[in-house]
């Protein structure tokens, strides 16, 4: 198994699970420590803006009603040792202040959790796949990938990861869509390229999805050469011709096609007849040299992109 590593970087160390005890512990003292000295120096200066730092250190552990409570009690803390007269008001802006920043950083830490347990579950559905699999990032390189991956495609240092999927497979690179709109899961039947400078015929099922803003894909690959011979020489046309005009319903039919609807679901979306679409479908072949729904994806994707 390939893959980029997954540990926490910079302090997001301090909230992993295993320092809870030690996390908790740390703040509870640092919260003791700040109050005694604060009571200390009531005469000369106010501390209660370092109550910040104990709240923020157990947000990562604490539910969201304790993290809220811990704000009010130091907010509380704050204001008995403070040098200025109490006020209601300056209490209730420093209670929300201490639990917003709190209750922030708590969201923020379980969002961290939740992309890194993704992660990993993306990481050992690759891992144990029989089928070759590979995700791409924003970038059009490789993230992840798993055995079967490297077999098929045979790169010269033995390592997929971090190479551009457009040096083995360039159609799935236009897969990536940094636009908004739907993402989608589809096939296509398209040629790839072995490390070794051998090609060969790929069936690829793909699907789009984003990790926070950023577009990605996750793909199985299949070597399908010796049953492919037709599906060569059909899209072999498209690459020393200009594109086809296409028709507004033509355009819309592809565009759901991409999406990986069926004839019945395009229809619906139409509001037209299925037999409507299955014509339409096949006026598309004729006009792209395609036999196959696959056979159109890769070269919508790689012609029509635009109109999509």
């Amino acid at each position: 198994m390939s893959s980029q590593p997954n540990s926490m970087p910079r302090l997001e160390w301090l909230w992993e699970e295993r320092n809870r005890t030690t996390a908790l512990l740390v703040s509870a003292a640092v919260l003791l420590t700040i109050a005694v000295v604060d009571w200390k120096t009531k005469p000369y200066v106010s501390l209660g803006f370092l109550y910040l730092f104990p709240i923020m250190l157990a947000a990562g552990f604490l539910p969201r009603w304790a993290v809220a409570l811990l704000g009010v009690a130091c907010a509380v803390l704050s204001a008995l040792f403070s040098s200025l007269d109490m006020s209601l008001v300056r209490l209730a802006f420093e209670t929300l202040a201490l639990c917003g920043c709190g209750l922030f950083v708590g969201e923020a830490i379980r969002n961290r959790r939740l992309s890194l347990e993704a992660q990993e579950r993306l990481r050992v559905l690759v891992e144990t796949s029989p089928a070759a699999i590979v995700t791409v990032d924003e970038r059009g390189f490789i993230e992840l990938c798993n055995r079967a991956a490297v077999e098929l495609i045979v790169p010269r240092d033995g390592h997929l990861v971090g190479n551009p999927i457009a040096a083995y497979l360039p159609e799935l690179h236009h897969a990536l869509r940094w636009e908004e709109g739907p993402q989608f899961r589809t096939s296509m039947q398209c040629r790839g390229h072995r490390g070794n400078g051998e090609s060969f015929m790929a069936d690829v099922w793909f699907s789009t999805y984003k990790e926070g803003t950023r577009p990605k894909v996750a793909a199985i690959i299949a070597d399908v050469t010796d049953d492919a011979v037709a599906a060569a020489s059909g899209t072999a046309s498209m690459d020393h011709h200009e594109r086809a005009q296409l028709t507004s319903r033509e355009t819309e039919v592809l565009r759901f096609l991409v999406q990986g609807l069926a004839n019945k679901e395009i229809a619906a979306g139409m509001d037209i007849s299925e037999s409507t679409v299955k014509n339409t479908i096949q006026q598309l072949f004729a006009k792209t040299d395609v036999r196959t729904r696959a056979q159109l994806v890769r070269v919508a994707l790689e012609y029509y992109r635009d109109l999509l």
